[in-house]
């Protein structure tokens, strides 16, 4: 049966078990969602038994359970991992959602949903491609699947299980579908994901708040000397001031850079969409390697002193920012973390004293765009949306991938299928099923080709 044929005809079944697991809230970052974490791993372990796996298994971890399953044909054949996470964002701020954020509706030809796109719905084009696989003896590859729960609080624990299950889940090949394309008819292939660094910055003056009138312009308000600090930090070109911070920056290589050059992007529109009346990055860069090859500054949040209704004239004890890098693959963020620290103790008058605090952090990815699993994507794309598809970076960050290839030595098929009016971790996330169709198609289509 083709595969065409085959999704139309089970359509009504998948929309149903792909529904069964959106009505789980397994929202990781509150931990009233704690047992819905296990329902929805216990969820993830049928539909991969039925879908023909040999053996699923929910699995503990130190933080939320792990779904494990494999299906081997021969342990001489080339491997596949296959990456998701079954774990959503919160759905803050409710009022905005048109519909129940839990209870899936199919709205012009869309799914809407909390976890439609992200990443319920583009992990289930994984299953459902291997499901057409594997009933229809066309299965040439092992596979492997490991789904976690913690991604959107920063996969915690992910890397500590991979080193503890690492000969269970070596492979070849890790294929994951969690990213986007450039739009629905321009299909692109994620070759490059940016690093992370984030911290918080605390800047203390005097050991109370302090009557502005009796002190002011005589003591340093720490809020008006945090946002200098931190206006030093990025020049007048948009560059980061960092000492050493561009030390580790590699450019693109010729190829790369006519590709991402030729990447369609128009600047009204997005302009429009964004409601801004003009866009602003680095010197010397387009829009498109601004926000996903260059690395960035910004204030996330900033916040101290009087917050609250009407007047108090007060100079705080304290400030407080929270700030982020985005990075580019070969920069370290520990590194970076240092440099960071340093700077800010540097450029500190004496007048106060400041704390930099790491939250977060992660590597950037890039996978080279001649590696055979590479190729075999591209040729799903194609076979699907009939269009070659366009090697693109992005700005976002998956630190795990880059841990990956630490732990297996093993390279990254970034496969997505989303757009960006999914809306994921906004009100009203969806997924077309459009895109969903294609996609089952594009990976079908991968496991077909040889690498």
């Amino acid at each position: 049966m083709e595969i065409k044929q085959y999704i139309s005809e089970n359509e009504s079944r998948f929309l149903d078990e792909l529904f069964s697991l959106i009505r789980i809230p397994s929202i990781s970052a509150e931990e009233k969602h704690k047992g819905d974490m296990q329902r929805c791993a216990e969820r993830w372990k049928e539909l991969l038994l039925q879908a023909g796996v040999d053996r699923a298994e929910v699995m503990p971890s130190a933080g939320n359970p792990m779904v494990f399953a494999e299906k081997i044909i021969d342990p001489s054949a080339t491997t596949v991992m296959v990456y998701a996470h079954y774990d959503v964002m919160p759905v803050d701020p409710i009022e905005k959602w048109a519909s129940n954020p839990f209870e899936p509706e199919v709205r012009e030809d869309k799914i809407f949903a909390r976890g439609a796109d992200d990443d319920k719905g583009q992990s289930f084009i994984q299953v459902k491609a291997f499901e057409y696989l594997v009933k229809n003896n066309l299965l040439k590859y092992n596979v492997k699947f490991i789904f976690e729960g913690e991604e959107e609080i920063g996969s915690i624990h992910l890397p500590d299980f991979c080193r503890a299950h690492k000969e269970m889940l070596q492979a070849d090949v890790i294929l994951v579908s969690d990213t986007s394309m450039i739009a629905e008819n321009v299909p692109s292939i994620t070759t490059g994901l940016r690093g992370l660094a984030y911290w918080e910055v605390e800047v203390t003056g005097p050991n109370r708040d302090l009557h502005s009138g009796h002190f002011g312009g005589a003591v340093a308000n720490p809020i008006n000397t945090l946002c200098q600090m931190l206006s030093e930090v990025v020049d007048e070109d948009r560059k980061i001031t960092i000492p050493h911070f561009y030390d580790d920056v590699k450019e693109l290589s010729e190829q790369e850079d006519e590709m991402m050059s030729s990447i369609p992007l128009n600047e009204i529109l997005y302009k429009r969409a964004i409601g801004v009346d003009d866009l602003q990055g680095e010197t010397g860069y387009s829009t498109v390697k601004r926000a996903s090859c260059r690395p960035s500054f910004d204030i996330c949040g900033i916040w101290g002193g009087h917050t609250g209704e009407g007047a108090k004239t007060v100079i705080p004890s304290k400030a407080y920012a929270k700030v982020s890098c985005r990075l580019v693959p070969n920069q370290d963020y520990k590194k970076i973390t240092q440099d960071f620290i340093r700077y800010m103790k540097l450029i500190a008058p004496l007048a106060v004293k400041v704390k930099v605090t790491p939250l977060h952090g992660g590597k950037g990815y890039v996978c080279p765009i001649d590696l055979p699993a590479y190729k075999a994507a591209e040729v799903g794309f194609l076979k699907a949306f009939h269009k070659a598809p366009l090697a693109v970076r992005r700005g976002g960050s998956i630190p795990v991938i880059a841990e990956f290839e630490e732990i297996f030595g093993t390279k990254t098929i970034l496969m997505g299928f989303g757009v960006e009016s999914d809306a994921i971790h906004s009100p009203n996330e969806n997924f077309p099923l459009s895109l969903m169709r294609k996609g089952i198609e594009a990976v079908v289509a991968f496991y077909q080709e040889e690498f």
